[in-house]
């Protein structure tokens, strides 16, 4: 505990010994609020995992305080030590309380030979700049209060012949699986992240849903905000107050109509996007309980692990070229398609440049769409007439065919949209 007590009158400096003088200048800096400017290694972080890397003396429930009372700020906005930190943001650390001794950071855990092996397994690219790891399901991108295996604590097994670690640049759920991107230095964290939140990197997902949406080849456009009362684990679809999140889905193969096969193509970074964007338009993706409920699911031999996979990320390279790389399915997801009948081999579609269309394209392809499904209708309904021997009346249907769930969520952003351009 420091002897030096800010609100006493102690006399002047003369008076005191020149080791009281640096103690109290140390006293008073630790006093000073301090700002930081978020730096590109620290890019999609939580606010607790920043304080652990850069500031490991400050305990959990010191900056759980300052959170609740306001005294913790990112860009002047209240945060929480959950929140998830962008480069070039400025945190706002207050005081440090001096009368409480610092916390002796924790030394890493030194990884066992299983645990290096197993660490390596996984990776599918390595060059001078980057690494690319095909993560599991199952392993957590990074630590929390009940994780204590995850893949940002292996990361020591992944050195080589670089002088430090590699750094995560972004991040995947604990249960989704698929391609994570790492760079080797301090310099290749910054361009990677850049990349990263200038969108233009491209991240290419697989995953199995439930049902088959009606549009083909569609864009989900619904901002999302975290969910009150969930801590900020869950998120929902929030039409006045959310963040935009856009996200494309295109069907590769149908499983008849009980599920089908779909890539999927995040063009903002919302957390859990793809998981509630598909849960929105009524096809949850299977084994995701947590948006999809107990509808999420398929009996039989399909397995209730989330059929979510980073199949592909392509992103400028430091070198200036492209790097391109793309990660195999995991076990349970590589059985499930086959036990759909599904074709492995047809699941890599060309990959445009830019992304599709705008507002128009997309919407005279709807029609274009629903136009289809009405005459394949009429189609099927004579078909039936002529074998009961029944005379068909050709022309449209009396009843306008009702549109399903997906299409309904499709345009729940649209008067949000409207209202936005009154504005």
């Amino acid at each position: 505990m420091s002897k030096f007590d800010p609100t006493a009158d102690s006399g002047s400096d003369a008076e005191k010994p020149q080791g009281d003088r640096k103690e109290q200048k140390q006293a008073l800096k630790s006093l000073d609020v301090r700002q930081f400017t978020i730096s590109a290694d620290d890019e999609d972080i939580r606010v607790d995992r920043w304080f652990k890397r850069n500031m490991p003396d400050i305990p959990f429930n010191m900056i759980s305080r300052w959170a609740r009372t306001g005294q913790l700020r990112l860009d002047g906005k209240r945060v929480s030590p959950g929140d998830r930190i962008v480069a070039g943001q400025v945190l706002r650390v207050p005081p440090a309380e001096i009368e409480r001794p610092g916390r002796v950071p924790k030394p890493r855990k030194e990884l066992s030979e299983d645990e290096i092996a197993f660490a390596q397994e996984l990776v599918i690219h390595k060059d001078k700049a980057a690494i690319v790891v095909n993560k599991p399901p199952g392993l957590a991108t990074q630590g929390g209060s009940k994780t204590s295996t995850h893949l940002d604590g292996l990361l020591d097994a992944l050195t080589f012949d670089a002088a430090t670690r590699p750094k995560l640049v972004h991040r995947l759920d604990k249960d989704t699986s698929g391609a994570i991107l790492l760079a080797r230095s301090a310099g290749a964290a910054s361009f990677f992240s850049k990349r990263f939140s200038g969108r233009t990197a491209r991240k290419v997902y697989w995953a199995i849903v439930m049902g088959v949406p009606e549009i083909a080849d569609g864009m989900i456009d619904l901002p999302l905000s975290k969910q009150p009362g969930s801590g900020g684990e869950k998120m929902h679809v929030d039409e006045e107050n959310g963040q935009p999140a856009k996200s494309r889905y295109r069907i590769i193969e149908r499983a008849g109509n009980r599920a089908c096969w779909v890539e999927l193509q995040p063009f903002t970074g919302r957390t859990h996007q793809l998981r509630v964007h598909m849960a929105a338009i009524g096809h949850p993706i299977v084994g995701d309980g947590k948006y999809g409920g107990k509808d999420a699911f398929l009996t039989g031999a399909i397995s209730r692990k989330m059929h979510l996979h980073a199949r592909r990320l392509k992103i400028d390279h430091p070198d200036g070229h492209k790097l391109d790389v793309k990660a195999d399915l995991p076990e349970h997801f590589a059985e499930t398609v086959e036990n759909l009948g599904l074709d492995l081999s047809i699941g890599d579609l060309p990959l445009e440049e830019k992304a599709p269309g705008g507002k128009a394209v997309r919407k005279q392809k709807s029609r274009a769409h629903a136009k289809q499904i009405r005459k394949d209708k009429r189609g099927e309904r004579r078909a039936r007439g002529e074998q009961a021997g029944k005379p068909v009346k050709a022309g449209k249907p009396s009843k306008r065919p009702r549109p399903s769930a997906g299409k309904a969520s499709h345009k729940k952003a649209l008067p949000h949209k409207a209202k936005q351009r009154k504005r």
